[in-house]
């Protein structure tokens, strides 16, 4: 991404300044996969980041997340992240619910066809990697006690060891979890309900290996899964009908053998525990994402079961909607409004995802009696019916995100793009990495540059807000493509003034309405186009 003057983080404990003097552009409080995401973006944009976390740096958090699906590779792979982590985890062609019923992610139009297994540890130290050499300043042992927000900014108050602190920045983002401080400081209430309780969580090994590093079943009296860790450790999250506690009530490992027979037929040889533990899952939503200059991400925004893997997904895809546009702003090339986006398109997609997980636990624990014929009806229906599964499969992965893009908008707008294959050899997710905008243009258009020839020259933003390329193909739409891989915009308009003219509002709008103009002008002149790689 491109470097702008770094803020530096100058909190020393003594209090910051009231009349507005920021120590850093963005406070985030939380060092689970959603903050770290947030800060590595914030910082790789060149903003001054500091990231508040309760823990002590040598102590790692409860891992739960165990699968990472195809959407949000997608936003690691436009970080140069993904390949990695596919390498070192357990991809599924094909996942399984309630017994019967098959979810394909290789019908996925995705360089990512499948159903990543690797936990969430792993993501949290790819992510933390970035975050530092990005120049995210670490706060660790700091436990968050309030915040004081103004027009200028907001001053977050914390304890540590040696004393109490504070910091202040323009803007605050809580990620901070289902038990959120700063959900709390700012006053918003997490309305739901516990859906699921007792669930027994579970790190193991097993005697006998299973048939999948992902295993998963529901019967109506137990529902129970296993996942590989990797080193021979097995995740287990697992739930018994006839045997219900309160969360502080201990479990151990003859219960975690019992579930597992129960839901799986077998235990695996379940033995050597490091660590066993029981809690509940709720479903709850806060009314709003954002209060002024506090905004809230992942479990501090949204909590649901853990069917369907989606709960670290949604989070690290709340992180890439929101990261861009708090950059936009702090950098001065959107309005302040552009921030109210954020609520209407990952709100919406929160409450989807407490419905579909919310729809998945209940069929799978509906008891003996109507459960059997309705999870067989589910898994027929889901197997035969190609539509619906296709919906199923674009529903939990998150390719089927869409935006809404407003009235006359073109079809395209508010979708998620594919990673285009574009002309040079070049790919849409690789010149995603720059944080920029992507305009993909016809090939061969006059006055617009191309990318250049596989081997060359990276191609060349038009300035520091939009990177241009072209199709590979014959195709004639036009695209402008978000930082967060969505498509802002589009037109198959082919006439030069009707193109040259949407293009040009397009960009204005969502590159800062005081230059946009110009900036378009620019990317359709024949003396940019000389001075591109392909140009030249």
């Amino acid at each position: 991404m491109h470097a702008m003057n770094r803020r530096t983080d100058r909190s020393d404990g003594t209090g910051a300044d009231p009349r507005g003097a920021r120590d850093t552009d963005v406070i985030v409080v939380g060092a689970g996969p959603t903050g770290l995401l947030l800060a590595g973006d914030l910082a790789e944009a060149g903003l001054g980041v500091t990231l508040l976390e309760r823990r002590p740096a040598e102590i790692s958090n409860l891992t739960r997340a165990l699968v990472v699906h195809a959407r949000t590779l997608e936003q690691l792979d436009a970080r140069g992240l993904a390949d990695e982590l596919v390498a070192g985890g357990h991809p599924l062609t094909g996942l399984r619910l309630f017994g019967r019923a098959t979810i394909d992610p290789t019908q996925l139009r995705s360089r990512f066809p499948f159903v990543l297994v690797t936990p969430q540890f792993e993501v949290e130290r790819v992510l933390e990697r970035r975050a530092r050499r990005a120049g995210v300043t670490f706060r660790h042992d700091s436990e968050v006690l309030g915040l004081d927000q103004d027009a200028e900014g907001v001053t977050v108050r914390f304890r540590t060891a040696e004393g109490l602190g504070s910091v202040r920045a323009a803007y605050v983002v809580g990620t901070d979890g289902v038990r959120s401080t700063i959900r709390e400081a700012v006053g918003l209430p997490f309305p739901g309900k516990s859906v699921i309780r007792s669930l027994v969580l579970a790190d193991v090994r097993l005697t006998q290996e299973p048939d999948s590093p992902l295993m998963v079943n529901a019967n109506g009296e137990a529902f129970a899964l296993i996942a590989s860790f990797g080193g021979g450790w097995y995740r287990v999250i697992g739930w018994n009908r006839h045997h219900q506690a309160d969360d502080d009530s201990p479990a151990d490992l003859d219960e975690v053998r019992e579930l597992t027979r129960l839901a799986l037929g077998s235990d695996y040889g379940i033995h050597d525990a490091r660590w066993v533990s029981r809690f509940h899952s709720d479903e709850r939503q806060v009314p709003t994402y954002r209060v002024g200059r506090v905004f809230l991400a992942g479990d501090a925004a949204h909590v649901h079961s853990p069917a369907g893997g989606m709960g670290m997904n949604t989070g690290l895809q709340d992180a890439a909607n929101l990261s861009w546009k708090l950059a936009a702003v702090l950098q001065g090339q959107a309005p302040d409004s552009l921030l109210d986006s954020y609520q209407t398109e990952r709100h919406p997609v929160g409450k989807q995802v407490l419905r579909s997980s919310g729809a998945l636990i209940r069929i799978a624990l509906l008891p003996t009696g109507p459960g059997p014929a309705v999870r067989a009806l589910a898994a027929q229906l889901v197997n035969r019916v190609r539509p619906l599964s296709r919906r199923a499969i674009r529903t939990i992965s998150g390719i089927g995100i869409a935006y809404p893009a407003g009235p006359g908008a073109h079809p395209l707008a508010g979708h998620r793009a594919p990673d285009f294959r574009l002309a040079g050899g070049s790919r849409l997710y690789e010149l995603l990495r720059q944080g920029r905008f992507v305009l993909i243009t016809p090939a061969g258009e006059p006055g617009v540059p191309q990318a250049p020839a596989s081997g060359g020259d990276s191609p060349r933003p038009a300035d520091d807000r939009v990177v241009t390329a072209s199709w590979r193909s014959e195709r004639r739409t036009a695209l402008l493509v978000r930082p967060d891989g969505y498509i802002a915009w589009a037109t198959d308009a082919t006439a030069p003034a009707a193109r040259t003219a949407a293009l040009r509002g397009a960009v204005a709008h969502w590159t800062g309405t005081e230059d946009g103009a110009s900036i378009a002008t620019a990317l359709t002149s024949p003396a940019h186009a000389a001075d591109t790689p392909a140009g030249r």
